[in-house]
């Protein structure tokens, strides 16, 4: 394997982009997703390739997710950096969601955060028994973003708006059950699938039907009333309100997480689920993530967020406002805000 942080080429009629960062559990950063980029861009009208696979080396896990701490720095400043690579990863995302040709990601461990951006998108998604599956971002002062707030909103009941604010882990059941991921392959068919998918570049479909097996029963079927039912409303505060006169066991512990997440991340996140979910196009809510990340990431919460769990690792932030009457409307509408006409995201020509 090249030293390459990211390793794209063509073998037998297949475009293969492995990630290759292992050390940092493939965590994206611009240059990342530009590569990435630049080879669906090459192979998109290449008669040669039939189907792209998404893969990464070693066992540590898929990708778990962007270079939070490069964004934190950004915006710590001007935020250009961090804008530039919002812009270059959300093209990426873009890209491989409006792709003519099929792409099948191998999502063996840890998936969270950007890894969810880059196997979203992809036709074919396929989870193994390592798979650890979670949008955590409302732990760290951000939101469910690189579509995220497409995706989730488009998840069975409210499992998207459940998942989102609570930041919430699942295995390879959970997530094929809702539609997460589309298939369950044991991890030591991984290398048998992939290379059958080498043998028959034209029909990733059927390959990956004859591989896949049975992820198991879904733990999560035991709560989908609860969380149907307690995460329907339009406000965070009536979700807490919910789950504390629910007062079970298991909603009072969502309720319990919840309390530890960033106030304002908790209502950002449930906001940009409300309108993803009436978006009609994925380009139209990448360009609001677009303008919502460049604004969320200069904001106390964020800095706080990173400086808490991935600089000092005390995971004790203190939020501002620390609780949700603190986070008005007024805050809300000021981050939603469109961006200025130059500084709107648009997609790859």
């Amino acid at each position: 394997m090249s030293d390459a942080e990211v390793v794209t080429r063509i073998e037998n009629g297949v475009g293969r982009i492995t990630l290759n960062r292992p050390k940092a559990i493939h965590a994206l950063n611009r240059a990342m997703c530009e590569a990435m980029t630049e080879a669906l861009l090459a192979w998109r009208s290449n008669p040669s390739v039939s189907s792209i696979l998404i893969d990464h080396a070693g066992e540590r896990g898929f990708c778990a997710g962007g270079d939070i701490r490069m964004i934190a720095e950004s915006g710590a400043g001007d935020a250009s950096e961090a804008k530039a690579f919002f812009l270059a990863e959300y093209r990426l995302n873009h890209l491989m969601f409006d792709y003519p040709k099929p792409i099948i990601a191998i999502v063996d461990g840890i998936v969270m955060g950007g890894g969810v951006g880059i196997s979203e998108p992809a036709d074919i998604r396929v989870a193994t028994e390592r798979t650890t599956y979670a949008m955590p971002e409302t732990g760290i002062g951000l939101f469910p973003d690189v579509g995220g707030g497409w995706f989730l909103p488009r998840l069975p009941g409210q499992t998207g708006v459940w998942l989102a604010l609570t930041g919430a882990r699942l295995k390879a059941a959970d997530t094929v059950a809702l539609g997460i991921h589309t298939h369950f392959v044991p991890a030591d068919r991984v290398e048998a699938l992939k290379a059958d998918l080498m043998g028959e570049a034209a029909d990733p479909s059927s390959v990956v039907a004859r591989h896949a097996g049975d992820a198991g029963p879904a733990p999560l079927s035991a709560h989908r009333e609860a969380i149907d039912r307690l995460f329907a409303f339009d406000t965070v505060e009536e979700i807490f309100q919910a789950l504390e006169v629910d007062g079970s066991e298991w909603a009072l512990k969502q309720l319990e997480t919840l309390k530890t997440k960033s106030p304002q991340s908790l209502k950002v996140s449930l906001r940009q689920i409300r309108t993803g979910a009436t978006l009609n196009s994925f380009a139209d809510n990448m360009a609001m993530e677009y303008a919502l990340g460049g604004r969320v990431v200069r904001t106390h919460d964020f800095q706080e967020g990173v400086r808490a769990v991935i600089v000092d690792k005390d995971n004790a932030p203190k939020w501002s406002p620390a609780d949700l009457s603190g986070v008005t409307d007024e805050t809300l509408d000021a981050l939603f805000a469109p961006s200025p006409d130059n500084e709107k995201w648009t997609p790859l020509a």
